[in-house]
């Protein structure tokens, strides 16, 4: 592949197939131009440098992420809704582990490139709509999300490390673990907000 036809789309796709190989933090300039076919310097007129690369991944993979989710939980609500929403989410990370993981590493993004992306501000929409699905309002609508987002990055990157040596599948405990949030999610418990205790 000549650097004939190479965009910042490119790019950045290329280095994202390296991130789910090999992973994140091997993903250098040098190693996503040897996968284009390219000289290092090339790559300099599509992305300013490996951060900037890195972040656009995350914003790919934020997109891609967000899209598989809405459409896993189109039509869905109450725990349909948090099942297909919880599936999607391991399936991305167990098919694409790299550029997951972008998506939850602190990366610094440029702003302008942030501000235009809509994939994390989707991801929030989507998240926070399908807890409204429970009757919660702030602040235990961002407590929610935090434990939802903790559990399932949580469960998904102990099963890629192999932290599930239990005979029990994980499977089994995944199913398990979704319907004990939704038992919690109906039955979520008062604010204790200005309580003195």
């Amino acid at each position: 592949m000549g650097r004939a036809g190479l965009t910042t789309e490119r790019v950045t796709v290329a280095g994202a197939e390296l991130a789910d190989e090999a992973g994140l933090d091997r993903v250098t300039m040098s190693q996503v131009a040897r996968r284009l076919g390219v000289k290092d310097a090339s790559l300099y007129t599509h992305v300013r440098s490996l951060e900037d690369l890195r972040g656009r991944i995350a914003l790919l993979a934020a997109d891609e992420k967000t899209l598989r989710i809405a459409e896993a939980t189109a039509g869905r609500s109450g725990k349909a809704a948090l099942v297909a929403f919880a599936d999607a989410w391991r399936a991305y990370a167990h098919e694409h582990p790299g550029r997951y993981m972008s998506t939850q590493t602190s990366i610094r993004i440029d702003p302008e490139l942030a501000a235009k992306a809509s994939g994390p501000r989707r991801a929030v929409e989507l998240t926070y709509s399908m807890l409204r699905g429970y009757g919660l309002a702030e602040p235990d609508l961002t407590d929610a999300v935090r434990l939802l987002r903790s559990t399932f990055h949580g469960f998904v990157a102990l099963e890629a490390s192999g932290g599930f040596a239990h005979e029990r599948s994980p499977q089994d405990s995944w199913v398990r673990t979704l319907d004990a949030l939704h038992t919690l999610l109906e039955h979520w418990p008062p604010s204790r907000e200005g309580d003195p205790s």
